[in-house]
């Protein structure tokens, strides 16, 4: 029996298990240019013995920012900075994909500079409020991205992609969850667009498959990894059809040969069968535990097939040695909410999680 604790072939990567680290944001790039700081390394490395740590979202260009002191992958002083992150965890023998994260119309000209606004696959403004440096706001109607808008768009995340490698992570994954761009390309009520980019199911899945073939073709695809949370309502998307749209989406990214799929679990257990028996991949959960953070009994999900590694969030910010504490059955300290910050851990209403 396959246990969460054995090692783990990632497209040719090996994994010392598979217990990964949960995508988290943390707000931290305090420095110059939304770089991280030497507390971020302190933070990954302590967290080292992941079988496979994502990071929080990197914002792959300027405008891709969607809240305060979030770093990005797109200055030569950024890739400079994760590369002390980079280097820190592989010296205590750690794996870390940098998890790519354009926000789309969650955010907040306060943000952004030179008079920049978000923007979306159409001008429909979220109804929901962002963090800023004056308190919560509104988000405001983002700006409509043209055919060569997206495509520049595109491009951003191939360069953001190309300098993630450059500065030492062993891949990236392309979030394509929580109400962010991507899934707002899926999405019935922030994507209504009637061009190749929107209206039916080929043309919302269009955006997050391009942008995956690029990063693929850039820096090959067993260094690919994709992020989805069908259903998820977090950030003001509607989507209908799940089976349908998400099964038109892992048939489009099957063929790249991408090193996992990492789903974002709604209540719907039934879906998550179908999807994994349709990804021939490795397949990543991030399991529905609501009201409590993903804990013991998740271990389990992994011994009977129901995914290949298992994702954990709140527990490894209370827990850096999360793997060891797992595997000895406890005790686990208890995370504080009211610690958390940013769009992975809180906000959600009838599709709670911590992680």
């Amino acid at each position: 029996m396959t246990t969460a604790f054995d090692p783990l072939s990632l497209a040719g990567l090996p994994l010392n298990s598979r217990i990964v680290m949960s995508p988290m944001t943390r707000s931290r790039a305090y420095g110059p240019g939304q770089a991280p700081t030497e507390a971020t390394a302190v933070y990954y490395a302590q967290r080292a013995t992941a079988g496979l740590i994502v990071s929080e979202g990197i914002q792959p260009s300027v405008v891709g920012q969607g809240y305060p002191s979030t770093p990005g992958l797109h200055s030569d002083a950024q890739v400079e900075a994760w590369r002390r992150v980079t280097d820190a965890v592989h010296e205590k023998g750690g794996v870390i994909f940098a998890q790519l994260m354009h926000t789309g119309r969650i955010g907040h000209p306060s943000l952004l500079s030179d008079g920049l606004i978000s923007v979306a696959p159409s001008a429909v403004a979220a109804d929901t409020k962002v963090f800023t440096a004056e308190g919560l706001q509104p988000c405001v109607t983002p700006k409509e991205l043209t055919p060569t808008e997206i495509e520049q768009t595109i491009a951003d995340f191939v360069s953001a992609a190309r300098n993630a490698i450059a500065a030492g992570f062993d891949g990236v994954e392309i979030h394509g969850a929580n109400g962010y761009l991507i899934q707002q390309f899926l999405s019935d009520n922030a994507n209504v667009r009637t061009d190749e980019w929107g209206g039916t199911t080929q043309g919302r899945i269009r955006f997050g498959v391009e942008v995956a073939k690029a990063v693929t073709d850039a820096i090959g695809s067993h260094r690919v990894g994709f992020r989805i949370s069908p259903g998820n309502p977090f950030n003001d998307i509607v989507e209908s059809d799940l089976p349908g749209l998400y099964g038109e989406l892992l048939t489009a990214l099957s063929p790249l040969g991408l090193a996992y799929v990492h789903l974002m679990e709604g209540p719907d257990r039934e879906l998550t069968l179908q999807l994994r028996k349709q990804w021939q991949g490795t397949f990543i959960l991030n399991p529905f535990t609501h009201p409590n953070p993903t804990g013991l009994d998740a271990l389990g999900l992994v011994e009977d097939g129901t995914t290949d590694a298992v994702s954990f969030g709140a527990l490894f910010i209370s827990n850096p040695d999360l793997p060891r504490r797992l595997q000895q059955g406890g005790p686990f300290a208890t995370p504080d909410p009211a610690t958390f910050y940013g769009g992975d851990e809180r906000g959600y209403t009838d599709y709670p999680t911590l992680d």
